[in-house]
């Protein structure tokens, strides 16, 4: 880049002129300020005004503004949340990044302001190299200290402001990045513990099964044995047993899996006492409903979408700084002091000394450097409104997945459990038959087969409708507020 540039560095006696120099420095300050950033407009949402499926309701409550505290009200899943949110390492990592950009926002916002500093120098030198050996030759000695300011920039057309208001946008993205984890990791740690109370439950209906088919197995043998079974029921019986123990080796292991993933979560082993009591999922309390007819301009309170908006400013105040660039840049330099060609007297009467020296760049031939910066920029900006429009869309999607479910899971569990109530009605009245010798073994095993399998799924669908209400609840944005 080619500049002109003015430069002007008296050194003269101070008294006189020392007066005028706080008169330019708060001269400069007043005259800073003039940004040439675009005036910010959020764009309009990319979404309609109600969810689908979710009319209105009157009197509807927003469910972002209900704590996590709030809505899970069970105690054992309140303190594994505490736990989660004291170690979870993610979260950390979150939390330093937050302290990271505040600190590099900091240090942009540094720059409106002029750094004071003291400076001390000294030098001695000769024209005759030889004087060192004391061969002849004079020596000049120069001694000062300064105390004043190098090469602050005076921010007249703003660019050092939008890149602190940059910095600050950015800065506050990651804070709201940061409450996005910690929604996350509470909606993780819920649904991971209600993963293993279906697990429990899955265990315990897999061996009353196991037991119940262990003694139809040994019961058909004994018939087998006396001619009035045949070989058939026999391997059916042994067949059913089998497959019973491999569902709980299994479910088994599927339990001692999530209860890893939930330690992982929690950043410590999962506490005994946070499944006291728990055969079930209905031991659990129940989570606080979320209210019908939200409206979608909830979303706003989402802290992803909301650091997709500040990513947005940030791109915004990138232009100004970009526009400022084909604008003439001031630097000030200027000190005072004490200046002397001898130590002894450095700090006596006449010595001392003032510099006002000012600097004007301004860019004339660049290569299209400056234009290329800003059409950056420009398409940096598009992106972010492309990211944030996107961003709402997909938060959208997810509380309509929500709500689906919502009215869904709710029908398809009560007839699962319809479902298991006639395959035990059924069960009971082939065991009954099988004894009194009216109904076949092969009718008993597959009312049993028939009973567990519709048990299974109950729970499952039961635990997808309990997870369901944690999705729609983090969907919403709640979660981070304290």
């Amino acid at each position: 880049m080619s500049s002109r540039s003015m430069k002007l560095i008296p050194l003269v006696p101070l008294v006189p002129l020392v007066p005028l120099v706080p008169l330019v420095l708060a001269a400069a300050l007043v005259a800073t300020g003039c940004s040439l950033a675009p005036t910010y407009e959020r764009p309009a949402a990319p979404v309609p005004n109600v969810f689908p499926g979710d009319p209105p309701q009157p009197g509807g409550a927003a469910a972002s503004t209900v704590a996590w505290q709030d809505f899970f009200t069970d105690p054992r899943l309140a303190k594994l949340i505490d736990t989660a949110l004291a170690n979870n390492r993610d979260l950390r990592i979150a939390v330093q990044n937050i302290e990271q950009a505040r600190a590099q926002f900091q240090v942009q916002r540094s720059a409106l302001f002029p750094t004071v500093g003291v400076a001390a120098s000294g030098s001695r030198s000769s024209p005759n190299p030889f004087q060192t050996f004391g061969l002849g030759g004079s020596v000049t000695s120069q001694y000062s200290v300064n105390l004043g300011i190098t090469a602050w920039e005076i921010d007249f057309f703003g660019r050092i402001t939008s890149l602190k208001d940059a910095a600050l946008a950015q800065y506050l993205a990651t804070e709201e990045a940061r409450n996005a984890v910690q929604i996350s990791l509470i909606a993780s740690v819920a649904n991971g513990w209600l993963q293993l109370l279906a697990d429990e439950e899955q265990l315990e209906i897999t061996r009353q099964t196991l037991t119940t088919r262990e003694d139809s197995q040994r019961l058909t043998k004994m018939r087998f044995d006396n001619g009035v079974s045949s070989e058939i029921d026999m391997q059916l019986a042994n067949s059913l047993a089998e497959n019973a123990r491999a569902a709980l080796a299994a479910l088994q292991r599927a339990r001692l899996q999530d209860e890893n993933a939930l330690a992982l979560l929690l950043g410590a082993p999962v506490p005994a006492e946070s499944m006291a009591g728990i055969r079930s999922l209905e031991d659990a309390q129940p989570m606080a409903d979320v209210p019908a007819g939200l409206p979608s301009d909830l979303l706003a309170d989402r802290p992803d979408i909301r650091a997709a908006e500040q990513q947005l400013i940030a791109a915004n105040a990138n232009i100004g700084a970009a526009r400022a660039a084909f604008f003439p840049r001031v630097a000030l330099t200027t000190s005072v002091g004490t200046q002397s060609t001898q130590f002894s007297n450095l700090f006596d009467s006449g010595t001392k000394a003032w510099v006002f020296a000012p600097q004007i760049t301004l860019p004339i031939f660049d290569a299209g450097r400056n234009q290329a910066n800003l059409d950056s920029a420009r398409a940096g900006r598009e992106i972010a409104v492309a990211q944030y429009e996107k961003s709402i869309q997909s938060a959208f999607r997810d509380v309509g997945d929500a709500l689906a479910g919502r009215q869904t899971l709710g029908d398809e569990v009560r007839a699962l459990r319809a479902t298991t109530e006639a395959e035990t009605v059924r069960l009971r009245l082939n065991t009954l038959r099988w004894r009194n010798g009216i109904a076949s073994s092969l009718d008993l095993l597959d009312a049993q087969r028939s009973l567990f399998t519709a048990q299974l799924a109950t729970v499952q669908a039961r635990l997808q409708q309990l997870q369901n209400q944690v999705t729609l609840y983090k969907a919403l944005g709640g979660g981070w507020k304290a």
